[in-house]
């Protein structure tokens, strides 16, 4: 029996992780690309407008995520045509928000550019970025919302192929617009465009073949739902404000205490937290229909063996992605392009940096565990508390009170404090067993 759950995990976390690797790739390949294209001061606006790129997908992942931890639910409790009209609801919803993303980023890029803290060394190669990635935001948001829905519909193999070859697309789309056509910013962001939509389409053929028991059709609108959709989505949401924040908030205190080269230095460095984070989030979104599955049938010894899974599956990536980039620092930096002075000093920080990951992993997993079983409430709690309150306070008040160095040890130190009270919160929540709906 454990041997058949074990394969069921793996069969849903591989390929959520591949795919949110993927996600965040397109990120890293445009940087990698700029960086060694254009040069170490485009690398550097990239980094600077990733605040606003991480906030779109920020929300594109908590309408999704509560959408489909809803869906999972009704599937569990076999109401098909329930978990469409969830479904139909969630992906309306997605559409509204990323319309709204992507006329503000056409229209305001410049503005939005300034606000992030891109300065004249920053301004002109961050403003481009931010506009031709604002021009494909519908695509790439529907993309992300499909991929998620059809994970939860038994096509995680179709969800693997589409990461895949939007994954290929995009390399081969940044080294033509950066190098043959020497497009800058620009081209790496029409690049990321153009393979998400093309991601898109092939996630429709999921539908035109009518795999599965999702279905497009009529909507009767229904705010109720709407609303449950947004509760069930604010923990993951929330939790996803984690790294936008993060990168403003160290940006902001880079750029005020050590110039252009923190700002450098950081841009490869949250990269590497970027890339982590994909891992992490990848292996909660692969177990979130699992424990949503178990919680609808009721079953609190699966949902126990899930669990712990997640948490050791978290735990042990971690540890080596970790021990991994640090002992590969250094090639890190000749992978993104950069200079002497900042390889150097990326070298000097980024073993402090790269402890938070350990810790962020284990509080990704609790979160997933904590929305999917309807603690949606505690949840948010939880994921607010890490994701806007401490960190930025931390980031901030950190190297004021134990000077610059302390800047690196922000995460680490946050993500700490954050576990203690989640480890303290769950324990009181199941005092008594799983309480299930």
């Amino acid at each position: 029996m454990h041997n058949a759950k074990l394969r069921t995990v793996a069969r849903y976390v591989i390929p959520a992780i591949c795919s949110n690797v993927c996600f965040f790739l397109f990120t890293i390949v445009d940087a990698i690309f700029v960086g060694r294209g254009v040069g170490t001061n485009a690398l550097g606006a990239i980094n600077l407008a990733g605040p606003a790129i991480l906030m779109v997908g920020a929300v594109n992942m908590l309408i999704s995520i509560g959408g489909v931890a809803i869906y999972a639910v009704r599937i569990g409790q076999g109401d098909v045509d329930g978990a469409n009209d969830v479904f139909r609801h969630g992906i309306l919803l997605q559409l509204c928000a990323s319309a709204v993303f992507s006329l503000a980023g056409i229209f305001f890029a410049d503005g939005i550019c300034a606000l992030l803290g891109a300065n004249e060394t920053f301004h002109h190669f961050a403003v481009d970025y931010l506009f031709w990635y604002s021009i494909f935001i519908i695509p790439s948001g529907l993309s992300t919302g499909l991929q998620n829905y059809c994970r939860n519909d038994n096509a995680p193999g179709l969800v693997s192929m589409v990461v895949i070859v939007t994954t290929i697309c995009n390399i081969f789309g940044d080294w033509l617009l950066v190098f043959p056509l020497a497009m800058g910013t620009k081209g790496a962001a029409i690049a990321t465009g153009i393979s998400q939509t093309i991601g898109l389409l092939i996630m429709l053929t999921h539908f035109a073949r009518k795999n599965g028991n999702l279905r497009f059709g009529k909507i009767t609108l229904n705010m109720g739902l709407l609303r449950e959709i947004i509760v069930h989505s604010l923990p993951e949401g929330v939790s996803q404000l984690a790294t936008p924040m993060m990168k403003f908030c160290m940006n902001h205190v880079l750029i005020e205490r050590i110039g252009d080269l923190g700002v450098n230095a950081f841009s490869v460095v949250s990269n590497i937290a970027i890339l982590s984070m994909g891992i992490f989030t990848g292996a909660s979104e692969g177990l979130q229909p699992l424990f949503g599955q178990s919680y609808g049938a009721k079953s609190e010894k699966d949902l126990k063996f899930y669990f712990k899974s997640g948490l050791m599956i978290s735990f042990g990536g971690s540890v080596i992605i970790t021990i991994l980039s640090v002992l590969l620092r250094e090639n890190v930096c000749v992978l993104f392009g950069s200079d002497v002075a900042t390889t150097e000093y990326v070298v000097q920080i980024y073993p402090m940096f790269s402890l938070g990951f350990i810790v962020m992993a284990i509080n990704v997993m609790i979160s997933a565990y904590l929305y999917s079983t309807e603690r949606s409430a505690l949840s948010t709690g939880i994921s607010f508390l890490r994701s806007v309150v401490l960190n930025s306070a931390i980031i901030l008040i950190l190297p004021r009170i134990f000077g610059n160095g302390a800047i690196w040890l922000s995460m680490f130190t946050y993500e700490t404090i954050v576990l203690v009270i989640a480890a303290v919160l769950l324990k009181h929540s199941e005092r008594n067993g799983i309480q299930f709906k």
